[in-house]
């Protein structure tokens, strides 16, 4: 398929074959540096490797100049701050190129979304992101506790650091049950409760594990049960 073809020339070419020296003076230089164009000319190359085509040479030539202007707004627009979006933003143009070359071949198409199996998993997996994290939020929302100050205790976290541990744990947790592989469900709660209690255990306030107790329960619990429902 053109489509993996392209996507294994990407990957090699974006991260296996591009030294950090290489991406810190593009960063630096940008456009003026000249490993950009090197890096260019090398996805252009795998490109043509990996398809083993003569006549798809000219796709192997859009990839090159698709690649350049994208990497090109990349290093024009990206700043310390939105380095991180740009990353992301970066990599899905590439690879929504790479798509667009595989749809204009016919290797892919929209049939997938008349299958209802398919659609039941795809409405699944989104009910188990940010409207699960809502409904247990509202749920538990009569019982937020305020923690104690205690100076022995570390209590920063990260940002949103439990709703993203929330929804990567109820993805996991449907996805185990999709492929019949309860022990994995084990497995999770197993390293949730050694990674999080044992902090709870520490800090020795009652209402905060309950509360976290709860709220985790809840989430495995959504996570299960729309596994069974979707079964």
């Amino acid at each position: 398929m053109i489509f993996t073809q392209l996507i294994l020339a990407h990957l090699l070419g974006d991260f296996i074959l591009q030294p950090n020296s290489w991406v810190a003076e593009k960063e630096s230089k940008k456009l003026k540096s000249k490993y950009l164009y090197l890096h260019v000319l090398i996805h252009t190359v795998l490109s043509f490797i990996f398809l083993w085509d003569l006549q798809l040479w000219w796709m192997a030539v859009l990839v090159g100049i698709s690649h350049f202007i994208i990497d090109a707004c990349k290093l024009t627009f990206q700043t310390v701050k939105n380095k991180k979006n740009w990353f992301f933003i970066d990599q899905a143009l590439h690879i929504s190129v790479i798509a667009g070359f595989s749809f204009y071949c016919n290797e892919f198409n929209f049939e997938f979304l008349k299958d209802q199996n398919t659609l039941k998993i795809i409405m699944a997996a989104l009910f188990l992101t940010t409207p699960a994290s809502i409904f247990i939020k509202i749920l538990l929302s009569s019982w937020t506790p305020v923690p104690e100050m205690q100076s022995n205790i570390q209590t920063e976290s990260l940002s949103s650091a439990g709703k993203y541990i929330g929804i990567l744990e109820r993805l996991l947790v449907f996805t185990f049950i999709l492929v019949n592989h309860w022990e994995g469900v084990g497995f999770m709660v197993a390293a949730k409760s050694v990674f999080r209690f044992s902090d709870l255990a520490q800090a020795k306030q009652r209402k905060l594990t309950e509360y976290v107790l709860i709220g985790t329960l809840l989430s495995f619990g959504m996570a299960v049960l729309t596994g069974i429902l979707i079964k």
